[in-house]
């Protein structure tokens, strides 16, 4: 008979199926986020990661304080963008900006003060960051904020490489800041509301604790059903010499 221990295998049995039971409920559509929109349990820790990672990932006001460094340096950049579509709105913020540009197909110039364009590019990421795409939209004749945010990306991750390669690695290194820590969470965290860990000890405690015991859950159920069926680890007994 395949099973050997029938209390081990019962509890085994027991376990796994509860186990099983509360990973539909996991994810079920059971919670709700603070739209009363409904969200599987999956998606509403995934939430709450990322509105935790957005309370944490303000570097605007450190950013805004690197620009003086380069205030006053002109520079003069052609790059070829790796979407052509964006060409013609990255044309548009640039010039928003008060710097030169034009479009050749996926090819983009511009020139002008280096400080005075990432401001700019700071200023739609605040917005975006907090959650602000009106002003965005409204600053480029009604565009769509996000597609104003990846018009920058798009001319402005290329133009490290341009500046390096005129000896300006100074001002590459503030313009890949600007990037990182600016213009990426602005576009990424748009929507997400930022909170800090301190104003949610107890649920990151709560989701700790149920996401070790919900693991040993299912290993134990795993040790009794492989108990029951007679695959237990047992020592082995020494050989005795005659």
């Amino acid at each position: 008979m395949l099973i050997h221990e029938k209390k081990a295998f019962v509890r085994g049995s027991l376990m796994i199926l509860s186990f099983l039971v509360v990973f539909c409920l996991i994810l079920s559509p059971v919670f709700h986020d603070e739209h009363g929109n409904p969200l599987t349990g999956l998606q509403f820790a995934d939430n709450v990661f990322n509105e935790l990672s957005k309370g944490s990932s303000n570097f605007i006001p450190t950013v805004r304080e690197q620009l003086k460094s380069v205030q006053g340096k002109n520079v003069d950049v052609t790059v070829k963008l790796k979407k052509p579509e964006k060409a013609a709105l990255a044309v548009t913020v640039l010039q928003k900006a008060g710097i030169e540009a034009k479009a050749d197909g996926a090819q983009v110039s511009y020139k002008g003060d280096l400080a005075t364009l990432l401001a700019s590019v700071v200023d739609d990421s605040e917005h975006l960051y907090n959650n602000n795409d009106k002003a965005v939209s409204e600053k480029y004749a009604g565009a769509k904020a996000l597609d104003v945010t990846s018009a920058w990306w798009y001319v402005l991750s290329p133009s490290i490489k341009e500046l390096q390669k005129k000896g300006m690695f100074g001002e590459a290194k503030v313009l890949d800041q600007v990037i990182r820590r600016a213009l990426e969470p602005g576009h990424n965290f748009f929507g997400v509301e930022p909170v800090h860990v301190k104003d949610h000890i107890l649920l990151l405690t709560c989701m700790l604790v149920f996401y070790i015991l919900y693991t040993l859950w299912y290993g134990f159920s795993i040790f009794e059903l492989f108990e029951g069926i007679g695959l237990a680890m047992t020592k082995s007994k020494v050989k005795q010499e005659s």
